[in-house]
C-alpha cells in the first residue's frame, strides 16, 4: 500500500503501542497510521518523520522571511522623512450581550408588551444556534477522524487475532514436539540443543501474545472514548433542536405583538378621527350658541 501524505510542521507522530504509530492531517480531514514488525524500525521512521518535520518548519520561515523582506516598507515622505509602518487601529468591539443599553423592565399593567423586548429575545437565538451548530461540526470532524483510526484498527484487530491463533497453533504443536522429544529414552545432546531453540521460541511466542493483548487493550480504550464521543454529539444535537424550537416560538410571539400593535395603532386612528368629528360638531354648536346669544342681547337691547 502507498501512502501519499504531506508532512507540515505542525503535525506530531504518535506511537500508540511497541509497533504501531499514526499521524493526522487536518487540512485533508485523515489520520494516517502503520504498523511495524519491530519497535526499532518504528523507531527509525519517527525520527526520519522528526526530520522532515524540522526541514519543512525551516522552509516555512523562510518563505515568511523573503515575504515579509518584500512587503517592507522602504518609501520616503516628501517632507524628507522615512514613513512608518502604518499600524492597523482595531474597532471598538461592540457588546453583544447588551449589556451598554439601558433598557426598561418594570412591568406595566395598562399596557401591552412592545415587540422590542420579544426581538431583543429572539436576536439571542441565532447566536446561541450559530454556537451549537458549531461545536456540531467540530465533533463531527472528530468523529470522522476516530471512525477511520477504529475502522482501520479493527481490521488490525482481526489480523492480529489471526497471527494470535497461528501463534496458538504453533505452540501447541512446539509444545507435543517437547513432550515427544522428553519421552525418548536416550536424550542426545542434539536433542537436548533442539529443546533449548524451542523453549526459546515458546518464550518469543508467548512475549508476542502478550503485546497483542495490550494493543487490544488499548484499542477497547479508544472505542470507549468513541463512545463518550458519541454521547456528546448526541446531547448537542438536541440541545440544538430545543434552541431552534424556542426560535420558532419567539417568532410566533414576535409576529403575535406586531399583529396587535398593527391593530393598536388602527384604533387610535379611528378614535383620533372620531375627536375630530365631535370637535367639528361642536365647534358649529358653539357658533351657533355665539350667534344666539347676540341676537337675543340686540333684542334686550331693542326692547329698552
Amino acid at each position: 500500500a502507498i501512502i501519499n501524505s504531506t508532512i507540515s510542521p505542525n503535525m506530531t507522530f504518535t506511537k500508540t503501542s511497541q509497533k504501531f504509530g499514526q499521524w493526522a492531517d487536518s487540512r485533508a480531514n485523515t489520520v494516517y497510521g502503520l504498523g511495524f514488525s519491530t519497535e526499532h524500525h518504528l523507531s527509525k521512521f519517527a525520527e526520519k518523520f522528526a526530520e522532515y518535520k524540522e526541514a519543512a518548519r525551516l522552509a516555512k520561515e523562510k518563505s515568511q522571511e523573503k515575504s515579509e523582506m518584500a512587503t517592507s516598507p522602504s518609501q520616503e515622505s516628501p517632507a524628507g522623512e522615512l514613513s512608518s509602518p502604518l499600524t492597523p487601529v482595531t474597532p471598538p468591539m461592540e457588546n453583544i450581550n447588551g449589556t451598554d443599553e439601558i433598557c426598561d423592565t418594570t412591568p406595566n399593567s395598562d399596557s401591552r408588551p412592545e415587540p422590542a423586548q420579544s426581538a431583543l429575545a429572539f436576536a439571542h437565538s441565532p447566536a446561541m444556534t450559530k454556537h451549537w451548530e458549531a461545536e456540531l461540526e467540530a465533533l463531527k470532524g472528530n468523529n470522522a477522524k476516530l471512525t477511520a483510526a477504529l475502522l482501520e484498527s479493527t481490521a488490525n484487530v482481526k489480523q492480529w487475532k489471526q497471527q494470535l491463533a497461528a501463534y496458538q497453533e504453533e505452540a501447541e504443536r512446539l509444545h507435543k514436539r517437547v513432550t515427544e522429544l522428553e519421552c525418548q529414552s536416550n536424550q542426545t545432546p542434539v536433542i537436548k540443543s533442539q529443546k533449548t531453540e524451542l523453549n526459546q521460541t515458546i518464550e518469543e511466542l508467548e512475549n508476542a501474545l502478550r503485546d497483542k493483548e495490550e494493543e487490544m487493550e488499548k484499542l477497547k480504550e479508544e472505542l470507549e472514548n468513541m463512545n463518550d464521543i458519541m454521547e456528546q454529539k448526541d446531547t448537542l444535537t438536541q440541545k440544538l433542536e430545543e434552541t431552534e424550537l424556542r426560535s420558532r416560538v419567539l417568532e410566533e410571539q414576535l409576529a403575535g405583538a406586531e399583529q396587535r400593535l398593527e391593530e393598536n395603532q388602527e384604533e387610535q386612528e379611528n378614535f383620533r378621527k372620531s375627536l375630530r368629528t365631535l370637535l367639528e360638531l361642536l365647534d358649529g354648536k358653539i357658533f351657533e350658541l355665539t350667534e344666539l346669544r347676540d341676537t337675543l342681547a340686540r333684542l334686550i337691547e331693542e326692547a329698552s
